[in-house]
């Protein structure tokens, strides 16, 4: 007879400080609760909502955190960022369907515009938000 043994859990890794600064620093908004979808309160903003990859210690997430203020800063004022706390995260993934952590998911209303996984060059995002924006991007992810 053979015995199972059951492989140990991964542990769990923190985030990045970075992405605590975005909230506390920056301001924007966290998103703490899965029912959390400030989007649908005002459907004339584009909301870009910074998935950071909860758990999984991805180096590119301090990357994309330092990153999103640039890129906000840069579209002024046609994005409203927020950073997805855990719950909002898992709700977000089962919206999108998304797997690539960590990403950046814009949203309007109740649409999904699109999204970005992972880091990019600057063009890239420029131009891949440009096209979330205004619709043009095929299939929404980028």
């Amino acid at each position: 007879m053979t015995d199972l043994v059951i492989p140990p859990a991964k542990p769990r890794l923190p985030l990045p400080p970075l992405v605590d600064l975005l909230t506390d620093v920056h301001g924007y908004l966290r998103l703490d609760h899965a029912h959390d979808r400030p989007w649908l309160d005002d459907p004339g903003k584009n909301w870009v909502v910074f998935l950071p990859g909860h758990g999984k210690g991805n180096a590119e997430t301090a990357d994309v955190a330092v990153i999103l203020p640039e890129l906000v800063r840069a579209l002024h004022p046609r994005l409203t960022p927020a950073v997805a706390g855990e719950a909002a995260e898992r709700a977000t993934l089962a919206l999108t369907g998304m797997m690539s952590l960590p990403a950046l998911v814009f949203l309007r209303g109740d649409r999904l515009l699109g999204s970005i996984p992972r880091v990019r060059d600057w063009d890239d995002y420029l131009q891949r938000i440009g096209e979330i924006l205004e619709g043009t991007l095929e299939g929404g992810a980028a």
